[in-house]
């Protein structure tokens, strides 16, 4: 205290100011000190679980498949070495199957197949064997018939496969193939409630089962 008051006033200004100066610095330092602890605190109750144990921060990476890959049967017959029904995935080929068949027998005609092909549930893969004239041309690769294919058309089918179909009798069917003939054909298979006896009942029954193709 002495020294103090043997120094000048502006010495004693230097000084004062010096000491506010280091106040504030350790004022300042101990709140961002006593700030970074409370988020400390923070941060370590939000990493614990029920039980007190702290949670792992680190993300789980879920792989997600590409695709979703069904599982289709197909028929191999002909020239294989073990001919059968076969369990495929959806996004095969005709050389995969061959090659759960056994694989091609010696004289197997390989030029009439297209091994690139992608299978298709119920196919029929027939492999010919050499000199064999198959019932296609094309491929002996048979795939499954379209629902078109099975539908019965009323512009040719004749009077008995007429009547396989349900609701119609001889009298219906020979109305139809009268109907066709004065008409020049069905352009839709809605006209064929415009045949006496044909409703709408009746029709609802037939509309997944015929074509006018």
């Amino acid at each position: 205290m002495k020294y103090f008051r043997n120094l000048t006033v502006r010495e004693k200004v230097i000084l004062s100011i010096l000491a506010i100066s280091v106040g504030i610095s350790f004022l300042l330092y101990f709140n961002v000190f006593a700030e970074n602890q409370d988020n400390l605190s923070f941060d370590h109750v939000l990493l614990e679980s029920e039980g007190g144990e702290l949670q792992e921060t680190k993300e789980t990476v879920v792989e997600k498949p590409d695709d979703v890959v069904s599982v289709v049967l197909v028929d191999v017959k002909g020239a294989v070495v073990a001919p059968g029904v076969y369990e495929i995935n959806s996004n095969g080929r005709v050389k995969d199957v061959i090659k759960k068949a056994g694989g091609f027998l010696e004289d197997a005609d390989q030029v009439q197949l297209n091994l690139a092909s992608k299978v298709v549930d119920e196919m029929v893969i027939y492999v010919p064997i050499v000199g064999e004239v198959t019932s296609s041309s094309v491929s002996s690769v048979i795939e499954k018939p379209s629902v078109e294919s099975q539908l019965v058309s009323i512009n040719s089918a004749d009077l008995n496969e007429l009547q396989e179909l349900p609701g119609i009798g001889p009298a219906k069917a020979e109305a139809i193939v009268q109907f066709r003939e004065d008409n020049g054909g069905f352009t839709a298979i809605e006209e064929l409630m415009n045949i006496s006896g044909i409703g709408e009942k009746t029709f609802e029954k037939l509309k997944d089962l015929i074509t006018v193709q």
